[in-house]
């Protein structure tokens, strides 16, 4: 599609409710569809949104599947995805229809980093649990022996994915005294391992040497269920987990059942599968902190990313290549 062919002003169809600043704009420059009540648009509503749209700007809680897909009007050029994550997404589908797919890399990583920091700290020291105990009236005071947690001074973290996050997260650690080592499709060039003060593993040695294993990789075929019961079993039961991902990069029920058993000590979770629904089981642990996929939720953040949405859309009205496509062959 070439510039002329593009609408100057193309309707956009938003399907979350986003920051009153970004709102503002995409009104302003576009003819946009607004989701004011912030709810996940039905499957029926989906269907209608793509099939009379140039734009669709969604999110992680709307499935854009081959199915949704094909009943999208010729007009729909592009999907402007609001956030980092491509897999609720149909990629391939995408390409076969000649649908440009943008995300908002790059404006999350410090606040992500942020929050995967938290949890490493929270979960071995028991912040969770003693924050509880406050709160249900249950504390009688201090003693040597109450909530004994481990120190992260001097513990080995284990990164799985050595991307912008994954980076951020090693030099946290660096700033806390933890030795990190880390696993990566590609390995890190030896002057940014020496920079991150990190060292390549393969899994299963990554798995068997940390104190506290982070899972910082995109959700993809090749990573779904990558951390399984074989990698879970090569922990150390006095050994932490952290997933601030994508929750189907885990096996949840391995992991379940490796906490019930004490195989591991604790876990510090933001993300699930089937979200919003969490495990019952994970509910009764007390050696869970669990989050509400909040790890980029920062008023900066949002604002960041709905910029970035609104970039990738002007560029593409203009005529030029968003700068955060996804999907690359076509003009």
């Amino acid at each position: 599609m070439t510039a002329p062919d593009r609408p100057a002003r193309p309707k956009v169809v938003v399907t979350r409710e986003l920051t009153d600043g970004v709102m503002h704009r995409m009104r302003e420059l576009f003819d946009a569809t607004l989701n004011r009540e912030d709810r996940a648009l039905s499957r029926s509503e989906l269907d209608a949104a793509v099939a009379d749209t140039d734009v669709l700007v969604p999110t992680i809680t709307d499935r854009i599947d081959a199915d949704l897909l094909a009943k999208a009007s010729p007009r729909l050029k592009l999907i402007a995805n609001f956030g980092v994550g491509v897999d609720h997404i149909d990629l391939h589908a995408a390409r076969e229809r000649k649908i440009l797919v943008t995300n908002t890399p790059g404006v999350l990583t410090e606040d992500t980093a942020d929050m995967t920091m938290a949890l490493i700290l929270s979960v071995p020291r028991r912040l969770g649990e003693g924050e509880k105990l406050i709160r249900a009236g249950q504390w009688d005071g201090w003693k040597p022996s109450g909530m004994l947690g481990h120190r992260v001074n001097g513990k080995t973290l284990g990164i799985i994915g050595m991307g912008r996050i994954g980076r951020a997260i090693a030099r946290r650690a660096n700033g806390f005294g933890i030795r990190v080592i880390y696993h990566n499709r590609h390995r890190l060039p030896e002057g940014v391992e020496a920079e991150l003060g990190a060292r390549f593993a393969d899994l299963d040695t990554l798995f068997g040497q940390s104190d506290i294993v982070s899972v910082n990789c995109p959700h993809t075929p090749e990573t779904h269920h990558l951390v399984n019961a074989h990698r879970l079993s090569q922990m150390r039961p006095d050994a932490y987990f952290v997933n601030t991902a994508r929750g189907d990069i885990v096996d949840e029920n391995a992991l379940i059942e490796a906490l019930e058993q004490g195989r591991i000590a604790g876990a510090g979770l933001d993300v699930y599968v089937g979200e919003p629904a969490v495990d019952p089981r994970l509910l009764k642990l007390s050696n869970t902190v669990l989050l509400p996929h909040m790890g980029s939720a920062t008023y900066e953040g949002r604002a960041a990313m709905g910029e970035k949405v609104i970039a990738n859309i002007r560029a593409w009205t203009d005529g030029h290549r968003p700068p955060d496509q996804v999907l690359e062959g076509w003009d």
